[in-house]
């Protein structure tokens, strides 16, 4: 029977079209209208001259919608929440960074009027980062929630106790969602009442059901009714319902929503929860077929509903079990690849394949797992940056959304058993623009289902890269010897 096509809500049915191809399509960035002068200086400061597509088209979005400063949409109406699904390194984080920093440049008082969740430490590690750049300098701050500092010097960084009651410390937090549920609950003094701005990266992780949880609770956080503490009641939010010349009289501080995503979920419901108001969604992940801008759409095609970096090549590699190790010493000895970032499914196999190559030796090589220290994994990570470490093996936990300079290779070492993971996974090659190859190492029983998987999100383009057996003959010896190496190290 033919699948049931679920109501696509306009938005999503026509979507704003962002083209792709990063390369041909950069736009310098005094030709984006409308960003304040300080802020080209700031990007050109960090060597920017030129915007990705994403970010051409998304940082005037959001810029128009809060033309009329924070406190009201353009025309007294509230501003669309946007969504944005765009690759992995095709530059979100900028395309948010960039606005919100601009709209707060003329707050008077610090409040919250920013706040960006992220699924993982490093993420939102990286994002604070690139935040800290941009409002160097402006008096704007940026505070990092994540449970990496205790929570009582968390509760310090974010408000101040003071004779007239609390005062905030923060206009931007970037937060894992356990910690700022945390503190949404357990801090006094913390507000999100004067929330502008919620900035959900790597939306698809955040809609699932664990986090779900932590969405609602910042929204009713934000319309919180405050305490009496006798204040402004001029500027006390109420849920948004039409627009009435009563509601117009006070100004009302609108919360706009920012979703961003490599692989955005198409599925209405999901997003229903979301809860989004007239979204507008920009998206690169389109098919080729769909001209862009002469307004004759052909047939839409809905099998691509990924797109992969253009300057990713793909191919997978037919084995068995016990020749899994072996392959990847190959590639690593034989083919000299280097900065080989290594995907195992758990974080056991991941420890117990590094161990195998470290017993094995001649490779210089690393793990990248919930083992390690933030620390740690920071310094691993410099270090596979600069190229001391060929060979990263790590867990999709660990790796997701994490922009690592310079891979080269993506090696699947367990095939993934969802297209998002794949997407995710070869994603964090071929970066930016630039090149990279991924290899999947798929057993033969799978390899029905890795490349159904595969085609039903429309990518064509994976090559069968075969390994013949002698190849691997050389370096049995060596490989076995390892093996009863580490066996007597782990008894």
């Amino acid at each position: 029977s033919p699948q049931v096509q679920p109501f696509l809500p306009q938005w999503l049915a026509h979507p704003k079209l962002v083209q792709k191809r990063i390369k041909d399509n950069l736009v310098p960035i005094r030709d984006v209208p409308g960003i304040h002068p300080r802020l080209l200086k700031k990007l050109q400061m960090n060597g920017i001259e030129s915007f990705f597509p994403v970010q051409a088209e998304v940082i005037p979005a959001i810029l128009q919608s809060a033309s009329n400063g924070y406190l009201m949409g353009q025309g007294g109406y509230r501003p669309k929440d946007i969504c944005v699904s765009a690759p992995t390194g095709s530059g979100k984080t900028l395309s948010f960074v960039i606005p919100i920093v601009q709209v707060l440049l003329d707050r008077v008082v610090c409040q919250v009027r920013a706040l960006v969740v992220l699924p993982t430490k490093e993420l939102a590690q990286q994002v604070s980062k690139v935040f800290n750049i941009y409002t160097d300098g402006t008096g704007l701050k940026v505070v990092l929630i994540t449970g990496q500092k205790s929570f009582a010097k968390e509760q310090e960084m974010l408000v101040q106790k003071k004779v007239t009651g609390y005062r905030s410390l923060a206009d931007i937090i970037v937060a894992t969602p356990g910690r700022l549920t945390d503190h949404i609950s357990q801090t006094a003094g913390f507000s999100l009442t004067q929330l502008r701005f919620l900035v959900v990266d790597e939306a698809d992780r955040m809609i699932d059901d664990m986090h779900q949880n932590c969405l609602n609770q910042i929204v009713t956080a934000a319309f919180q009714v405050e305490g009496d503490s006798g204040s402004n009641m001029l500027f006390q939010r109420t849920k948004p319902g039409p627009i009435t010349a009563a509601s117009s009289c006070c100004p009302q501080i609108p919360l706009q929503k920012l979703l961003f995503s490599a692989t955005l979920t198409q599925d209405p419901e999901k997003l229903q929860q979301l809860d989004l108001f007239q979204p507008r969604l920009f998206t690169s992940v389109y098919s080729e077929k769909k001209a862009l801008g002469d307004g004759t759409e052909t047939e839409q095609d809905t099998s691509k509903k990924y797109t992969l970096p253009e300057g990713l090549s793909q191919c997978y590699v037919p084995c068995d079990l016990n020749s899994k190790p072996l392959l990847l010493l190959h590639f690593m000895l034989k083919m000299k690849f280097t900065r080989v970032l290594c995907f195992t499914n758990s974080r056991e196999a991941s420890h117990r394949l590094f161990l195998l190559v470290r017993a094995f030796g001649g490779v210089t090589v690393a793990e990248f797992s919930s083992r390690l220290s933030p620390n740690e994994r920071q310094r691993t990570m410099k270090e596979f940056e600069q190229g001391k470490i060929q060979l990263l093996i790590s867990t999709d936990a660990t790796a997701r959304g994490i922009d690592v300079k310079g891979v080269n290779y993506v090696i699947n070492y367990d095939a993934p058993q969802f297209i998002r993971t794949y997407i995710h996974r070869v994603g964090r090659t071929a970066r930016a623009g630039k090149v990279g190859v991924a290899f999947s190492l798929v057993l033969r029983i799978q390899e029905r289902r890795f490349l159904r998987m595969l085609k039903d999100a429309g990518i064509q383009d994976i090559k069968k890269h075969p390994v013949k057996g002698n190849s691997l003959k050389p370096l049995v010896q060596q490989y076995e010897e390892a093996l009863s190496k580490l066996e007597k190290t782990v008894k």
